[in-house]
Parts: C-alpha cells; structure tokens; sequence
C-alpha cells in the first residue's frame, strides 16, 4: 500500500485528492492547521473513514514537519496548503509569503532531510504569470512570469526553489501550474462559488443583492475533480517535470455571473453591483493555459466543462438552501 502525506488536505484539492488517492488503494496521511472552531476544520474529508490519518501540522513548524514524515516515510508528498485567497494577499502580505514561499521551503527542507527517496509536488499557480502572455493569448510552461500579488509573488519562489531543490538535490520534484479550479467544495469567499451561492440565495428570497469585484477579468476555469488527477499524473511521471493543467478556455466573471443567474431565471444585471472594496491594487486582467504538454504527455482530458462545472455548484446549492 503506497503513503501520501498531503498538505492543505482539508481544502478543495486535499479533499478530492484524497478520495482519488483511497480509490487507487493508497494510505494517506495529512496534516490541517488548529483553529478554534474544530466543527468545520475537517468538514470536506469528515466522510473518509478507511486509510486516512489525520495530524496537526504547519507550514511554518519544521520540527514538526520533520518528525511526521520520519514517522509515515511516505511514498509521494503533495504540498496543496497555502495562504490561497489573491485578493486577501494584499491584506496579510507576510503571511500569505511566510506561508506559501518559506512554507514551501520548510516542507522541502524536511523531505531532504528525511525522505529523499519520495516524490514530492508543489502545487503552484497561474497566478505567476500575472498580465504576461503570449503572442497567441496563450500562458505555457515558458511564458514569463509577471505576477500581480503578493500570492504570486510567494507563488513564483515556490516553484523556483522546488526547481532548485530538483536539481541541486537530485529529487522527484515536480510543479503542477494549476489555473483556475472549482467546485462546490470550494469557499464561498472565492468568485466562483460567491457568485452561485449568492445568486441561489436570491432566488430562495434570503438575499437582495450580491456585489463583486471586477466583472471583465477573464480566467480559465476547470474542476477541481480533473486537476487532482493530473496532480497525480504529473508526480508519477518516470521524469521529474513541470506542467501546466488549464482548459485552454476563458470567460470573463461576467460571463459566469451571466449563465448562473440565467440558469436560476434571473437577471444579474437587476441584482449584482459593483464594489470597489473587492477590487485589487493591481489586476489579473486574463488568464488562459496551454496544457498541451500534459495532454500530449498522459492523454488527460478533463471530463467537466465550464458548463457543467457550474450546473453542478448550482444545484448543489440548490440543495443546501431551502
């Protein structure tokens, strides 16, 4: 039985990797940073039963990183835990560096030090790239990268050291450039599931309105579902490689505002405003991913759709606001 030890596996990512991970028969072991309100800290992976071990951990505790995996060894790590709110990078610039830059670096750190011989994955982002694109209005795994955040900017430092640690250490490690990625499992703080859950809220009489950020930022938008399995797909690789995972399509905030309050026979244009509160200093105007590389290297094909991705949030929604 193989050992994966993840980080962040109580997110979006965590959670759907981890089911994907007992599927193909794996043990798992995670760690999920103390807070003081315990009842929803485990709230996505609280059905898992079988296989799953569950430690408290942080980033920024190397001792404590070092101990846990002298003690799994594990097989593959998976480092997903991040500071991962853009917008809220510019409020807590130090944290959000502390932990996805040094945090990223004291996890690599302890896998040196203590399991050289696994695979480890570093979950970094489309935010690197910031405004930068290319001439055809395409990001790939050789476009410069410009970012507009202190999240991508920490971002960016992840994926060089673990670059590094690769080369200079002779390790399995690899870099997944995830673009935008959802789910009804995702926060309801990110647009995404801001916009689906407050446009069900109206439609259930609980909400008047929904105010938003910019309306004509562009993103590439795929499920969360479809990129832990080329997560895993990328770490396995018999090379220690860098990949981009993206649709290959964007739409703008609008246009996802537009389908889901179509799709609960409403008008957004009636209901939605604008506040400057939600916008950033500086924007990520458009984000669109070449994953040829990954297609071409494992055949992944993303079975949602921008669509359906968005059919399913909204009927889970629908489910849980009556």
């Amino acid at each position: 039985m193989k050992k994966a030890f993840i980080t962040g596996i109580n997110g979006q990512d965590g959670s759907y990797l981890t089911e994907y991970l007992l599927s193909l028969g794996y043990e798992v072991y995670g760690i999920i940073r103390r807070n003081s309100v315990p009842e929803h800290q485990q709230s996505r992976i609280e059905f898992v039963r079988t296989n799953l071990h569950i430690s408290y951990g942080d980033l920024s505790d190397v001792s404590g990183l070092e101990r846990l995996l002298r003690e799994v060894q594990p097989d593959e790590i998976y480092n997903l835990a991040a500071q991962s709110h853009v917008r809220i990078s510019f409020d807590v610039p130090q944290f959000t560096v502390q932990t996805n830059a040094l945090g990223a670096l004291n996890l690599l750190e302890a896998y040196r030090n203590t399991c050289p011989n696994a695979k480890y994955y570093q979950a970094s982002s489309s935010e690197m790239f910031g405004n930068s694109v290319d001439p055809d209005n395409y990001q790939r795994e050789t476009t410069p990268m410009r970012p507009t955040s202190p999240y991508g900017c920490a971002k960016v430092f992840a994926f060089n050291i673990t670059r590094n640690y690769r080369n200079s250490y002779n390790l399995h490690a690899v870099n997944g450039i995830l673009f935008n990625h959802e789910s009804p499992r995702r926060g309801s703080n990110f647009v995404t599931n801001k916009v689906v859950k407050g446009a069900v809220m109206i439609k259930r009489g609980y909400a008047k309105g929904l105010e938003l950020g910019n309306m004509d930022s562009y993103r590439d938008w795929g499920h969360s579902k479809d990129y832990v399995r080329a997560m895993h797909m990328i770490l396995n690789h018999y090379i220690p490689d860098d990949f981009i995972v993206a649709t290959g399509q964007t739409h703008s905030v609008r246009e996802m505002t537009e389908y889901v309050f179509s799709k609960l026979d409403l008008d957004y244009n009636e209901f939605v405003t604008q506040n400057p509160k939600y916008l950033r200093p500086e924007e990520l105007t458009y984000l669109r991913g070449d994953s040829t590389k990954l297609r071409n290297t494992f055949n992944w094909i993303p079975e949602y759709t921008f669509e359906t991705l968005l059919d399913e949030m909204i009927n889970f929604w629908l489910e849980n606001i009556k």
